[in-house]
């Protein structure tokens, strides 16, 4: 073994499992989806979909379920599963593996919010705004299928 692989400390790894997704209503004619804001480490406003833990004892459509409640103040039915985000970051020396578990949802109550302190802004966001608000690809990608999905409904 290289004297430099034995000199640097082993990091940790961690799995995580994560679940949300988009939630959609229909309003004056426009369909829009909920995102959710969060500022960054440099201060800069970023734009996802809401999502947060399973969880213990929680399905992945039931964390979807809450945790878009919890973050955006909407109630949503899952209509469909759009698919799965994989991403791994470091914290506190620790390596995670986190796989986000994505939902499509029809809006069916509450009231757009953002009260959840980890929240800095929401918004309703027309479908074909969502592509450019978006800041993560994978969360784009989703969106797209979505979209599709939408489209084929109408």
């Amino acid at each position: 073994m290289p004297a430099s692989a034995r000199s640097r400390p082993r990091r940790r790894r961690a799995d995580e499992t994560s679940a949300g997704g988009l939630v959609v209503r229909f309003a004056d004619g426009v369909r829009a989806g909920a995102l959710i804001g969060r500022l960054d480490r440099r201060g800069r406003l970023r734009w996802s979909l809401p999502k947060g833990h399973v969880e213990r004892g929680e399905t992945t459509e039931q964390a979807a379920v809450r945790e878009v409640a919890e973050e955006t103040g909407i109630d949503g039915r899952i209509t469909a599963r759009l698919g799965s985000v994989d991403y791994t970051f470091t914290v506190e020396g620790r390596r995670v593996h986190k796989r986000v578990h994505h939902y499509l949802m029809e809006a069916v109550g509450g009231e757009l919010s953002d009260e959840d302190v980890e929240v800095t802004e929401v918004a309703w966001v027309p479908l074909q705004e969502l592509d450019e608000r978006l800041a993560y690809a994978g969360e784009r990608r989703l969106v797209r299928k979505a979209t599709d999905m939408l489209a084929d409904d109408a």
